[in-house]
């Protein structure tokens, strides 16, 4: 009975050991395994894998691309302008055993940590040899891969991999926005003036031209009235001259009677005259009108004819 106590209690411890000496890795995982903090086995591969129980220890670490978001640094250009700039960057393990080397048992946090100390050296390093102009245009494209470069470069003594830079800011420092924006402002507001200022001299000419173009419409138009008005003129005192013509004496008395219906109209005016005068031939007797006639058209006064 005891032996089989023995015997079962030596199968637990055994089915322990081996169960400690089992592990597994993740296919989003790589693993190392260390004893006594050096590296023994890598394994790179998901499935299972074995170690030596309570000697040997299991290190995992991510296989997939990590992303990196630097702070932000306060950059010198070229040409002397001050850019707050910062950078998101793509990252991966390559070598497990450099980088456990290089970060310890920090892991992955610390490799964050150091990656973003080679950015920020970086960034000044390529940017401070630029303009604002280039770092704003499409040259921004081969700033990025210079600064690529030298992560690669200095990331590979870290057994990692820098797949990528992208600078996801570049602006002013608070400090000189606001300046930056008040000057915007005075160029937007004396782009407006000079518009505004252009807008008013054509319509000035604009108004000018029309004011021309009434006063010759205007001057034209009464030229041709005039013209007109004379031409009817001549051609009504043709008519008249031909009627007189015709008929002395009728033409006469038409003229003799318009100058009574023009004289003798109700108003403010007095005409004083003798009543003999011949001006009233034609109200007195049959004698009077053949006096009157006999006068003539040229007895008749002229000034009221229409």
């Amino acid at each position: 009975m005891m032996r089989a106590v023995y015997l079962l209690g030596a199968l637990v411890v055994l089915l322990v050991l081996v169960l400690s000496s089992l592990f597994i890795v993740d296919e989003r995982k790589k693993a190392l395994v260390l004893q006594f903090g050096q590296v023994v086995q890598v394994k790179e591969d998901a499935g299972l894998g074995f170690k030596i129980p309570l000697l040997q220890d299991v290190v995992l670490y991510e296989d997939r691309i990590l992303g990196l978001q630097t702070q932000p640094i306060e950059v010198t250009l070229l040409s002397d302008r001050r850019l707050v700039v910062d950078a998101f960057a793509r990252w991966r393990i390559v070598n497990l055993v450099e980088f456990r080397q290089s970060v310890g048992t920090g892991g992955e946090d610390r490799a964050q940590q150091l990656l973003g100390n080679i950015l920020s050296q970086a960034i000044p390093e390529v940017l401070g040899n630029t303009t604002q102009d280039q770092v704003l245009s499409q040259d921004r494209v081969g700033l990025m891969n210079q600064i690529l470069t030298i992560a690669k470069r200095e990331g590979a003594a870290l057994g990692i991999d820098v797949i990528d830079v992208r600078l996801t800011r570049t602006d002013l420092p608070e400090q000189n926005l606001e300046a930056t924006f008040a000057r915007m402002r005075a160029e937007r507001d004396r782009e407006a003036a000079d518009e505004r200022a252009r807008g008013g001299e054509a319509a000035q000419r604009v108004r000018a031209a029309a004011d021309r173009t009434v006063v010759e419409l205007t001057s034209d138009a009464r030229r041709q009235a005039e013209v007109i008005r004379g031409e009817a003129d001549a051609e009504r005192n043709g008519i008249l001259a031909a009627a007189y013509g015709q008929d002395p004496e009728f033409f006469a008395f038409i003229r003799s009677l318009s100058a009574y219906e023009a004289s003798l109209k109700g108003g403010n005016s007095s005409i004083v005259m003798q009543p003999d005068s011949e001006f009233f031939d034609y109200l007195r007797s049959d004698a009077g009108r053949a006096s009157g006639a006999s006068v003539g058209p040229t007895t008749v006064p002229a000034p009221a004819a229409p």
